[in-house]
């Protein structure tokens, strides 16, 4: 027998148009396919399949979903019907000798969670403590309609408030660590709440379970947000924000909106522009871009338009065409959102920017164009740069092709030479790419695949070059605080030679031209948490700093470097050991640079290009590289 789930997973993702499509002729009439009836051997178009839906014929009366049509059709179980149409939509199917047994083990998470937010709720509008949060909805134009439509709440500052409540209830302290309500730091006697002083919103799954809430500051301090931590009922990288109530509008409509915040979603949703998903302050991941492909083919991003809003945008739009996902792209005016737009100029102005919205690839050469980086061959390698990763995402053949010929004609390039530039950056990739993790079983039902493991299997090993020279600058900036100056200075300087780079453009999106500071994402992750961090904080204090910024595992390694301060005899010297070999594999870079860039240009940009790259090569001579190989004039 096949587990419910799996057959809901199936249905899910099944194309039931391009499935019947195979065995009848259909023609698409508005919103849906009609055709002969191959049931009662009709010639008329009598027969009707809705894209997310089943089948109807209007004269025998025939109807069903997917699997029923593929049983009568070809004759099959319903098992084989399953299997069938699983194998088309690319997931493997199993049988199990029996489902699973009794209630859901999420259940009690569901449980305690609605519980809280029923709580949350009646401290924002019958609370004395929750004036100054109804006073801040009140500001940003909620009602409380709205407001209670999305479960809005507040929880109170008072630290024993929430755990007094639920133990009325008969839920003991240790439920509530499990669902993340309460935390518990290691030099703590007591638990307290992990939400204090913040406008809640609760976070529902797709069948609407309660499963976590987002948590906003209304004043100044930090995180702004802050979400639940992970459960084994809250995800973060599998969960979207509204998808639960925007289902049904995507389906129909055939589209879904990718908003950047709870706000967006709320002010959208309230306007009547049903089809809006957020992702839960985090980069799109691809656990919710698939989640996002099973409802919807078209998805429009309308995210803040400055520079880190396009970074995004185009992170997210990459995750999605790998999905095969349609993206377009819409431009915000400048210091608007979706919420502060919708709330000033109503819904009919924000479909009006929906329906001006522009193929992501178009939006990037529109972009690049507007900035002259198309002008000199210099910044048109950049501009390249900037357009590969998009070209290589698109997982549909059809619409790389199309990118591939956009972008040749934007910057003027053979389109042979960009294919052979997108096939080696392909091949660069893959020996770059580490191995796949194991992925284990679905044991229990889900609308997204398993959580991605919470780090390395085994110690953490890097595939970028020269990593252990940017482990050695994160290691002195845990180990020796003094220092830290010295480091970050000498990783800024790293850096200003990829200043000159489109604003939007994030490097590591083509990890063998990343920037040339620090390049390995973990060390880089540590290392910007670190910026921030008091130079007075050290050891353990330190530490715990960290964990409020960082993934666990990622912590566990600050951890390991702080407990053999013994490896470093001399950390001045390691620090300028590190950046030396760092600005070795910057120019290095620059001359594989040059060397992409040589085939492009004529006459005397040939010349300067190779003049430089001699310079380069004496220089790392002079530095005295290893690992150098000797200069060839082209």
């Amino acid at each position: 027998m096949i587990p419910d789930e799996d057959v809901e997973r199936v249905r899910e993702a099944a194309d039931i148009v391009a499935i019947i499509s195979e065995h009848v002729r259909l023609k698409r009439v508005g919103s849906v396919f009609r055709g002969p009836c191959p049931f009662h051997q009709g010639t008329n178009n009598n027969f009707s399949v809705m894209p997310r839906g089943g089948y109807t014929c209007f004269v025998c009366g025939e109807k069903g979903n997917v699997f029923t049509f593929v049983q009568k059709r070809l004759g099959l179980t319903f098992a084989e019907a399953v299997k069938y149409v699983g194998e088309k939509a690319g997931i493997e199917v199993r049988e199990v000798t029996k489902q699973r047994e009794g209630p859901d083990p999420r259940e009690p998470l569901w449980e305690i969670n609605a519980t809280a937010a029923a709580w949350f709720r009646a401290r924002l509008w019958d609370d004395d403590r929750g004036a100054h949060a109804r006073e801040y909805l009140a500001s940003r134009e909620i009602t409380r309609e709205v407001a209670d439509e999305w479960d809005l709440g507040y929880a109170p500052r008072e630290l024993g408030v929430l755990r007094e409540h639920m133990a009325t209830l008969g839920w003991d302290p240790t439920r509530l660590l499990q669902a993340g309500l309460l935390v518990k730091r290691e030099d703590e006697d007591e638990p307290r709440p992990r939400f204090r002083d913040r406008l809640m919103f609760s976070i529902l799954d797709v069948s609407s379970h309660f499963v976590g809430f987002g948590g906003r500051l209304m004043g100044p301090g930090e995180p702004k947000y802050l979400n639940s931590s992970e459960t084994d009922a809250f995800h973060k990288g599998l969960t979207l924000y509204g998808l639960n109530k925007a289902r049904g509008a995507i389906r129909r409509e055939e589209r879904a909106i990718l908003v950047e915040g709870y706000f967006d979603v709320v002010r959208m949703a309230a306007a009547g522009i049903e089809p809006v998903v957020a992702p839960l302050g985090t980069s799109l991941t691809e656990g919710q871009a698939e989640l996002l492909r099973r409802n919807a083919k078209t998805v429009f991003i309308a995210y803040d338009s400055d520079g880190p809003g396009q970074k995004a945008t185009f992170r997210a739009a990459d995750v999605l065409l790998a999905q095969g996902v349609a993206v377009r792209v819409v431009t915000m005016p400048e210091g608007d959102d979706p919420d502060t737009y919708v709330r000033t100029h109503g819904r009919e102005a924000m479909e009006k920017l929906l329906a001006n919205s522009l193929d992501v690839f178009d939006r990037k050469v529109q972009l690049l164009e507007r900035g002259g980086w198309f002008a000199d061959l210099q910044r048109k390698r950049r501009a390249l740069d900037a357009l590969l990763p998009t070209i290589r995402a698109a997982k549909d053949p059809l619409t790389r092709e199309m990118y591939l010929a956009r972008a040749a004609e934007a910057a003027r390039v053979d389109r042979g030479v960009l294919a052979r530039e997108l096939d080696a950056g392909h091949a660069r990739r893959s020996r770059l790419a580490p191995a796949p993790a194991a992925r284990r079983p679905r044991e229990t039902e889900d609308e997204a695949p398993p959580p991605p493991a919470p780090g390395p299997i085994g110690p953490y090993k890097s595939t970028v070059e020269a990593s252990s020279s940017e482990r050695d600058l994160v290691r002195v900036m845990l180990l020796h605080r003094a220092l830290a100056d010295a480091v970050i200075e000498g990783v800024g300087r790293l850096s200003e030679d990829d200043a000159d780079r489109p604003e939007w453009h994030d490097a590591e999106d083509d990890q063998e031209r990343a920037p040339s500071g620090l390049r390995d994402p973990v060390y880089r992750e540590m290392y910007d948490a670190l910026l921030d961090a008091d130079p007075e904080l050290h050891g353990g204090a330190l530490i715990t700093w960290l964990a409020d910024r960082l993934e666990p595992w990622v912590v566990q390694m600050a951890e390991e470097m702080l407990d053999t301060p013994e490896s470093m005899m001399n950390p001045q010297a390691s620090v300028e050991d590190a950046l030396r070999r760092l600005r070795e594999r910057s120019m290095r870079d620059r001359m594989a640079e040059l060397d992409r860039v040589t085939p492009l240009a004529t006459g005397d940009q040939k010349d300067r290009l190779i003049a430089e790259k001699q310079r380069l090569h004496n220089e790392l001579r002079h530095m005295g590289a290893t690992g150098w190989k000797g200069y060839r004039r082209p």
